[in-house]
């Protein structure tokens, strides 16, 4: 009988043990997790641009400067929408199912489709002209909800300035837009303003999609003597197309940004995308760290514009191009 108590004692105390151990490393095991566990932020771009792209790597090289480095700490789905609104309802809904820490949407239509089917998510955009125009928010100053970011407002006003020291003999100016980009409205009504205020004539073309992009702008060469364009998405990706059309007719064209005068455009006066993404993500780390939330976080807008000329589209159409203003030329 002792030597069975005996037994049964070393029993218990090896289940004892083991117990113990098993406890130990369940708690390592779950410390590890916690300590590893990443925050997912997916990212839903509009359509490919020169712009767009720009903006999104900026953000990206903010979080990576701030210690937030994809596949280490963070982890971005990257989806593009090409420019498909069912696309955006498909990104948004594996979003959400996803159950993804956070969103950067890129351009208002991919900022509208997220938000219009979660509440909880916070959500920053850029490469937006007006959330609150956009009905994204409930003001620019204070979103109040889950939706925040930064504007690609364009100095409008000083483009038209641009487009007249450029083009001083012009008397037409014709204007270029998406009727079905709310940016873009907007930033028409502002450039129709500018243009009328110097005494010139206004005319607009409008397009839905890419497919109307032709036709619109060998229409509008005809019945101006020069063409401005806003930041405008479908434009953006179509501007070889307008460069063909342009070139022959000889007609300069003023864009919204950049990345439009590289690809056929003639100048412009506008943001970096590459900083406005950069500003963006500056705004995620200041969330990811629980600093602040977009309902507080106002809307932010460029700090700086610059100028970018193609010379080598002036020289096509044959527009001599100020001294002051050479230093800016591109390409």
């Amino acid at each position: 009988m002792r030597t069975q108590g005996k037994k049964r004692m070393a029993l218990l105390l090896v289940a004892a043990v083991v117990a113990l151990g098993a406890g130990c490393t369940n708690s390592g095991t779950s410390g590890t997790k916690e300590e590893s566990k990443s925050a997912t932020i997916g990212i839903v771009q509009y359509v490919d641009h020169v712009a767009l792209d720009a903006a999104r790597e900026g953000f990206v090289t903010a979080l990576a400067d701030n210690g937030y480095t994809d596949g280490d700490n963070i982890t971005i789905d990257l989806q593009n929408a090409q420019a498909d609104q069912s696309n955006l309802s498909t990104i948004s809904d594996r979003f959400i199912s996803n159950k993804v820490d956070m969103v950067l949407a890129i351009a208002t239509p991919a900022a509208q489709a997220i938000a219009g089917k979660t509440t909880e998510i916070p959500i920053l955009g850029t490469a937006i002209t007006d959330y609150e125009a956009a009905r994204l928010v409930d003001s620019n100053e204070a979103p109040g909800g889950n939706v925040s970011g930064t504007t690609d407002m364009n100095p409008i006003k000083e483009q038209i300035d641009l487009l007249v020291k450029l083009v001083p003999t012009a008397k037409t100016v014709g204007v270029l837009y998406t009727s079905s980009e709310d940016n873009s409205v907007i930033q028409a009504k502002i450039a129709k303003e500018a243009i009328e205020k110097l005494g010139l004539k206004y005319v607009e073309v409008t397009v839905t999609n890419s497919n109307d992009v032709q036709q619109a702008t060998q229409s509008i060469v005809s019945q101006c003597d020069a063409i401005y364009i806003p930041t405008d998405n479908v434009f953006a990706s179509a501007m070889p197309q307008v460069q063909n059309i342009t070139s022959q007719s000889k007609t300069p064209v003023i864009c919204g940004e950049s990345g439009m005068v590289e690809s056929g455009g003639l100048a412009t006066l506008g943001i970096s995308y590459a900083d406005l993404g950069y500003q963006t993500g500056l705004m995620a780390v200041k969330i990811l760290k629980g600093e602040a939330e977009p309902a507080t976080m106002a809307i932010e807008s460029a700090t700086k514009f610059e100028y970018a000329i193609n010379g080598a589209v002036a020289e096509e159409i044959g527009l001599t191009i100020p001294d002051d203003l050479k230093q800016y030329i591109i390409k």
